[in-house]
């Protein structure tokens, strides 16, 4: 009986044992949120492929510098050009199949009131290429908080350099009630650009008010430094 009572209690005790092993090491654990790709789906580089370009603003098959750039590379290769060695380059897209709706929209799209979105979008883009984790949870407050600012803030000396616009063959998914499985859809690009050493300090500028409005744990502040210093590489 006594041999019984010994094992039993030392079963128990290795059992505890492992379970209080077991809670410890979930205790220092770092939880570590990783986003799906859909999470990145709105910053997908555009893409058309040049055979399926029937008509442009300069005649069919023809587009300008800064448009085939744009397609080969995307807005790295645009501000490769030497015309903007010192210049950010944003580019508002739109598309449709109604030529003069766009083209007014292309008309009436403004460097000074529009222009925040696109720079925000691209300050988003900078900080979620940099994140392992969802950005909010990486860089805490200061994540939304900054895309926040961005789209409120004035950026002066913005310059609309030239709206452009390219008619693309597009090939639809079959339809069983109609034979036509192809259709001509236009894509207007509004090209704006602002000078690198103004933008930046802009920037700069706007994160110091960001940090100072928010609080961060001690691993966001962490990475929202290291996001300061390297912020502009890659952007």
């Amino acid at each position: 009986m006594k041999i019984k009572l010994s094992l039993t209690y030392f079963f128990l005790v290795v059992i505890l044992i492992i379970v209080l092993t077991s809670c410890v090491g979930q205790t220092h654990s770092t939880f570590i949120p990783i986003p799906d790709s859909s999470y990145y789906i709105q910053h997908r580089t555009f893409q058309v492929d040049f055979d399926k370009i029937i008509d442009s603003k300069d005649g069919a098959q023809i587009v300008s510098e800064w448009i085939f750039a744009f397609l080969k590379g995307g807005i790295e290769e645009v501000e490769r050009l030497d015309r903007f060695y010192d210049k950010y380059v944003f580019i508002g897209i739109n598309e449709g199949e109604n030529f003069n709706t766009l083209n007014r929209w292309g008309s009436f799209f403004s460097a000074t009131h529009d222009f925040p979105m696109l720079a925000a979008a691209r300050i988003e883009k900078r900080m979620i290429q940099s994140t392992f984790m969802y950005p909010d949870y990486e860089y805490g407050a200061f994540f939304e908080s900054l895309v926040k600012n961005a789209y409120n803030t004035v950026f002066p000396n913005t310059i609309k350099e030239e709206t452009y616009w390219i008619k693309v063959k597009v090939d639809n998914e079959s339809d069983e009630l109609s034979d036509d499985v192809t259709s001509n859809v236009f894509f207007f690009f509004v090209l704006i650009s602002m000078d690198k050493i103004t933008m930046q300090n802009i920037i700069r500028n706007m994160m110091s008010q960001t940090i100072n409005s928010v609080t961060l744990t001690g691993e966001q502040a962490i990475s929202v430094n290291r996001l300061r210093q390297n912020f502009f590489t890659g952007f």
